[in-house]
């Protein structure tokens, strides 16, 4: 992943069992765990798929040129350790009173009992992330690091408490641990 001084460029290596292509502006990651793809159209940024490795350079000379070059090498990086290990979030369930219990039905995670309200609270899972709930903990994992990170966002911003001090009232569902790998 070294970056050239003189010119803005930057390299990704892609590892053995992971095939990347590119295709009308549009990269296609497949790997063990699956497939994915990423739109590079609206991102200034020249894209070269390589043997073994993805070439990245910047359009420009200027700092945010630098910047959005190293921002797409991070998401060609990610796409590709996702595809290839996966990701794990942790999330622990905080409560102070009313129990709370987390489920998840098809496409959707419940919150029920949330600040002893009747209708549960529900947040969108994004992608093909899992979620699997194993008492206080919801654990979250997939092969696309954004996906994982917005439902963990999704169900986060869900159990958020409006209108009180959050310094006093804690009750929510907080992520605590990410690790890259699927925890079995």
């Amino acid at each position: 992943m070294p970056i050239s001084p003189d010119r803005l460029e930057a390299s990704v290596s892609v590892p053995d069992g992971v095939s990347v292509s590119m295709r009308r502006g549009v990269m296609r990651v497949e790997g063990p765990l699956g497939r994915t793809h990423k739109s590079f159209r609206k991102i200034p940024v020249d894209v070269e798929v390589g043997e073994g490795s993805v070439r990245l350079s910047a359009r420009g000379p200027r700092k945010r040129d630098y910047a959005i070059l190293n921002t797409s090498r991070s998401i060609v990086r990610n796409l590709v350790e996702g595809i290839r290990e996966g990701y794990t979030l942790k999330m622990k369930v905080v409560y102070a009173h009313f129990p709370v219990s987390v489920k998840v039905e098809g496409r959707e995670v419940l919150v029920e009992n949330f600040q002893g309200e009747h209708a549960p609270r529900r947040a969108g899972i994004v992608g093909e992330t899992k979620v699997e709930v194993k008492g206080d903990d919801v654990i979250l994992t997939g092969a696309v690091l954004t996906d994982v990170t917005q439902t963990a966002a999704n169900i986060q911003q869900n159990t958020r408490i409006k209108k009180k001090d959050h310094r006093v009232f804690l009750d929510g569902i907080y992520v605590y641990e990410k690790s890259r790998g699927l925890e079995k």
